[in-house]
């Protein structure tokens, strides 16, 4: 049987069993062992189990549930409501001033976690009613909790970043590094978006009423609040940064400064450790299944001998090298409509690593491309995770009409980013050669 039908025949089936709503760790793993044995016979099972030990026995593995469980106290230690006092007190007196401070707070706590939910849960919870309160347009509120809250992916430490490391087998370390430069950019794109957008027009985000504003002696005592969480992005990237832990080890001593936080907030309570400990481990397990199914495909797909017949299909596409890249960017941003990222990674990342090394480029600028895409699919309609979290912790009032509407401006905002990071590939690569090229 022919690669072409092959491949129409496994990606047919793929599509069938999730159009019936079957988690896609399953049919993935499921349908890839299949097609091996198809192919393989009983070898093929020797194959996924060897695969799948080598992995397990990765050091970087155990960064992973060390990442998750930070980000889970962290989300509990009310450091996030210390942080929007901050930012109300000093930029409330701007126009969009308080957007603009959510989305700061937003890079600080994806900075910390590493987790993109949280961030749009927890500013959801304390920033949103804030500024509808203060006469903000819901769009404009809504749209930037959605934007800030998707760089807990890009911003190290990211799960995200982890799993596509485990998978390109290139540094962890190398990545994080590659997701400060983008993360300020968009940081700074998008400030500059809500900036300009009040400035045209000021109902969408007036500034507070000048008595109302705080004076300089309360704005300088509100400081305190960032010297949590800047000593917890202080020890965790500075120690990976400053060559003194592994990427691992720098998850274990994120780990005390989460609780060292929740502590200095009396939050450090056996309801907090437990609940986080438990979800967790919900967390983990999934990740570990996941890793079956992306060892599995990646399997089948190479037995298969699809990877010649996508590089062929590739070189078809006009514009060359670039060309392809455009055809990889947009294939992620659609499948970011309706999968999620993980998902996504497991799919796509055996199909286009192979293009991205025939075409020479780096695989660490490359993974910052990927993760930006799978930014854009957690807030892209119609199944954006983001967009649900949202959802789940809106005012009454707000239906998910208008939280759609509201992605549109940052989602061109971050593509913009993208762009950049293209046309100028230093942006991601600098810091990665300054940290660990010595």
């Amino acid at each position: 049987m022919s690669v072409e039908i092959m491949t129409l025949i496994f990606f047919g089936a793929l599509l069938f069993f999730l159009f019936l709503g079957t988690p896609l760790t399953f049919v993935l793993g499921g349908l890839s062992s299949i097609f091996l044995w198809w192919k393989w016979g009983d070898m093929a099972f020797y194959l996924i189990a060897s695969k799948l030990w080598d992995s397990m026995s990765s050091f970087t593995l155990v960064a992973i549930p060390l990442f998750v469980f930070m980000a889970m106290m962290l989300e509990r230690s009310g450091v996030a409501h210390d942080l929007y006092r901050m930012m109300h007190v000093w930029w409330g007196g701007v126009r969009g001033g308080l957007a603009i401070g959510t989305v700061a707070i937003c890079a600080i706590f994806a900075a910390m976690c590493g987790i993109s939910g949280a961030a749009v849960v927890t500013m959801g919870t304390i920033a949103l009613p804030r500024m509808l309160e203060r006469g903000y347009d819901s769009k404009m509120a809504l749209g930037a909790i959605n934007a800030g809250g998707g760089w807990g992916i890009l911003i190290p430490p990211s799960i995200l970043m982890v799993l596509y490391a485990l998978q390109t087998e290139v540094s962890v370390g190398r990545l994080f590094a590659a997701g400060i430069g983008p993360g300020l950019l968009l940081f700074l794109l998008v400030s500059i978006y809500i900036a300009v957008r009040c400035w045209i027009q000021p109902n969408m985000g007036p500034a507070l009423p000048k008595e109302e504003r705080a004076g300089w002696d309360v704005k300088l005592k509100s400081l305190a609040a960032v010297i949590l969480p800047l000593f917890i992005v202080f020890i965790v990237l500075g120690s990976i940064f400053g060559g003194f832990a592994t990427p691992t080890e720098a998850a274990a001593i994120g780990v005390f400064g989460a609780m060292a936080a929740a502590a200095v907030n009396r939050q450090l309570n056996f309801k907090n450790v437990s609940d986080s400990a438990k979800a967790t481990l919900r967390l983990t397990t999934m990740i570990m299944w996941i890793l079956f199914a992306a060892h599995a495909f990646s399997a089948a797909y190479t037995a298969l001998g699809a990877q010649a017949l996508i590089s062929d299909v590739v070189e078809l596409i006009p514009g060359g090298k670039y060309g392809g890249l455009a055809f990889m960017m947009a294939v992620l941003f659609f499948l970011g409509m309706v999968l999620d990222p993980v998902g996504i990674m497991l799919i796509t990342l055996p199909v286009f690593l192979p293009i991205v090394a025939a075409n020479g480029f780096d695989p660490i600028w490359f993974g910052i491309l990927f993760v930006i895409m799978m930014e854009v699919g957690y807030m892209t309609p119609p199944f954006g995770f983001n967009l649900f979290y949202l959802k789940g912790v809106a005012p009454k009032g707000i239906g998910m009409g208008e939280i759609y509407a509201s992605v549109i401006p940052y989602v061109l905002v971050t593509l913009l980013g993208l762009a950049l990071i293209v046309v100028f590939p230093q942006i991601a690569l600098y810091l990665p050669e300054l940290f660990f090229s010595r």
